[in-house]
């Protein structure tokens, strides 16, 4: 089904080629033109209709008037003077904020986007749900996010991440949709194995995105090695046990090939022990995957505490003791409030003290 605008108007960004080629065939125009404008909306990255200078005026002038030709607003741009990453938030077209990370790594660009405005998810350390969920993003938003970024920075980018603002599998739609679509061959065409999705555990979307066999890498918020330490922290824990989300990711594997990635946030004092360490462990026995620690990004909000650097490895080690595989998430754009949210929470703030 072909994305509408908020006005129902067809989103132009967002729709597959064939749906294009109909829509072209509609007007009375010849096939090619529909690749035509697909390479300039996606390859070319086009943020007008005027743009497309090999059509004629009157095909920009119909599709001006027959669609909607979807692009962010920049608001802000934090360049860290750590490590030269790029901290984007960017407006859409109802005043909603969101924001996007590029990242520059030995193996090529990254970007980090968001898929909703907000998040109902309620995670405990994390400053994108404070606000609650103001509303899904259109596939075509998420693509401009990237394609911004990659203007912006004048640099090709070679991996995407679904992890800033909102939960991907909740907006799922419009998240595969952006998918496909990223990774079409004449458009930005990235390997499917360079996106990777992040989820707190909707076990039936799991299940869903395991059937459509995609070849990109699920990576899985867990933070914690029993079902009562995680309802501490992230409320989706109450809907579904561990051993739930544990059985969708088996599922997964089997349907893709493809090794699952587990998140694990290290908060002092709550999920950093020894034993959960030795716990962590022996639940992920015999499931293909990575572990991935993060240090947490404290919180004014919260309560929550960083886990010092030298726990962080004797938990590291403890793992690589058991024969897990398990990297350290190095830490980016510290100095520019690059953890997700925090630079959205603080513009908004500011944008209510000058409306009060």
């Amino acid at each position: 089904m072909i994305e509408t605008y908020w006005n129902h108007l067809p989103d132009i960004r967002a729709m597959y080629p064939e749906e294009l080629e109909e829509l072209i065939l509609s007007f009375g125009e010849k096939k090619f033109r529909a690749k035509q404008i697909f390479e300039w909306l996606h390859k070319k990255k086009a943020a007008s209709f005027e743009e497309m200078t090999n059509l004629s005026s009157t095909l920009r002038e119909k599709l001006k008037q027959e669609t909607e030709l979807v692009t962010l607003k920049p608001v802000q741009e934090l360049i860290s003077r750590i490590d030269g990453t790029r901290k984007y938030l960017f407006e859409l077209s109802d005043g909603n904020v969101i924001e996007s990370v590029w990242m520059e790594y030995k193996h090529g660009n990254s970007v980090c986007i968001s898929s909703q405005a907000g998040c109902r998810m309620g995670c405990r350390f994390c400053a994108s749900t404070l606000g609650g969920l103001e509303r899904q993003m259109l596939a075509s938003e998420m693509l401009d996010e990237i394609y911004q970024i990659q203007k912006d920075s004048g640099e090709r980018v070679s991996n995407v991440v679904v992890m800033g603002t909102g939960e991907p599998l909740d907006n799922f739609d419009a998240l595969v949709r952006m998918i496909d679509i990223l990774t079409h061959a004449p458009g930005l065409d990235i390997s499917q194995r360079n996106v990777t999705v992040s989820t707190c555990g909707l076990v039936p979307k799991i299940y869903e995105l395991a059937d459509l066999k995609l070849q990109i890498t699920l990576a899985i918020s867990l933070h914690a090695v029993n079902d009562e330490k995680r309802r501490e922290l992230m409320p989706i824990a109450n809907t579904y046990s561990i051993e739930e989300i544990l059985k969708a990711c088996r599922y997964y594997y089997s349907q893709t090939n493809r090794r699952i990635t587990f998140e694990y946030s290290l908060v002092k004092g709550v999920n950093d022990s020894r034993e959960d360490a030795k716990a962590l462990a022996a639940l992920l026995e015999g499931i293909n995957c990575h572990i991935n620690l993060i240090p947490v990004n404290p919180i004014e909000e919260r309560s929550y505490r960083q886990t010092e650097a030298d726990a962080v490895l004797k938990f590291k080690n403890m793992l690589e003791k058991y024969g897990r595989n398990v990297t350290i998430r190095r830490e980016m754009g510290r100095d520019i409030q690059a953890a997700c949210g925090q630079l959205r929470k603080k513009y908004m703030e500011q944008s209510g003290e000058k409306e009060g």
